[in-house]
């Protein structure tokens, strides 16, 4: 916990735990993978009917219905980067090797999605292309989402972006330059409320300072184990904490009892192939992510009349 939390190297701590380095890094190893396998399912699982109900409520009342959260990447230097490798995981404007984690986070800081493992020459769209972000959607597994806009119904959730993701209807955008009051005061809260997924970089990084230097580890697989491990911690603390956070939104909603379990359909596709094709399709429209932003432009300006929020 010590080498997770402030990020001192393996032979630091021989003096107080008497322990070599090789030991340490395989203590260091071992912990981190256990974290994983128990604790993932729970700490690292997607959302649940309950949780995206939860989540539709916090983003309606932030003014954005239908938000699941907002979506970004991080890179993290790869300090020990096989010198073969360093190419392919160095990117022009970092200049050192780095490997991305893909999140999606909620405005309580709680990360609903980690995808690591990308080598950092790529961009954001490069690794949403890899991402298994949408699987469960195309599949036919994920919660059902339905909300209305402006007098328009829409049955597919989406993430707050930043400019460098696609038009696609499960994304909204941000205007850049923009015109009108109307989209002035859309860019603005679009702008906030997007800022939980770098809150949630900066929140991880600064509880768990291996992730925010350099790491000194060779193999990716021990890697990924260490940052899933400091998501799962991350969110731990998130849980317990979550009661003493300030009171911003109305959070009372109407919670239920489910299963979200479906028997003998735990992995692959429900849906035939065409379907799949189809949602695929219907994830990236642009047509349906340009009148989405277009009614949430009005219905922002409706409920807030121009003002501040």
């Amino acid at each position: 916990m010590r080498m997770l939390a402030y990020g001192v190297p393996a032979d630091y701590i021989d003096d107080t735990l008497s322990m070599a380095e090789t030991t340490s890094l395989e203590c260091l190893r071992e912990f981190a993978n256990g974290i994983r396998e128990n604790f993932g399912e729970v700490y690292l699982r997607r959302p649940t009917e309950e949780d995206v109900q939860h989540l539709l409520h916090i983003g309606e009342a932030r003014g954005f219905p239908g938000m699941l959260g907002s979506i970004d990447c991080m890179h993290w230097e790869w300090k020990n980067c096989p010198v073969p490798w360093k190419a392919q995981f160095t990117r022009g404007d970092y200049g050192v090797p780095t490997i991305m984690l893909e999140a999606v986070a909620s405005h309580d800081l709680w990360i609903w999605h980690a995808y690591f493992g990308v080598s950092g020459c790529n961009n954001d769209i490069n690794v949403l292309n890899q991402s298994p972000v949408f699987t469960q959607v195309l599949q036919g597994r994920a919660p059902e989402v339905k909300f209305e806009v402006n007098g328009n119904d829409y049955d597919m959730g989406y993430y707050l972006a930043d400019g460098i993701y696609p038009e696609w209807a499960t994304f909204v955008k941000t205007i850049r330059l923009p015109p009108t009051d109307k989209t002035k005061l859309f860019a603005k809260m679009q702008e906030g409320a997007r800022k939980d997924v770098e809150r949630a970089f900066g929140v991880l990084q600064s509880r768990f300072a291996i992730v925010r230097g350099p790491v000194n580890l060779w193999y990716r697989q021990d890697i990924a184990d260490i940052m899933y491990a400091c998501v799962i911690l991350h969110n731990m603390i998130v849980e317990d904490e979550r009661d003493s956070y300030e009171v911003r939104f109305d959070y009372d909603y109407d919670q239920g009892t489910f299963n979200n379990e479906i028997d003998n359909l735990n992995h692959g596709p429900i849906h035939e192939f065409a379907r799949v094709l189809e949602i695929g399709s219907a994830i990236r429209d642009r047509a349906t992510h340009r009148q989405l932003k277009d009614d949430l432009i009005e219905y922002l300006w409706q409920r807030f009349g121009g003002g501040q929020p």
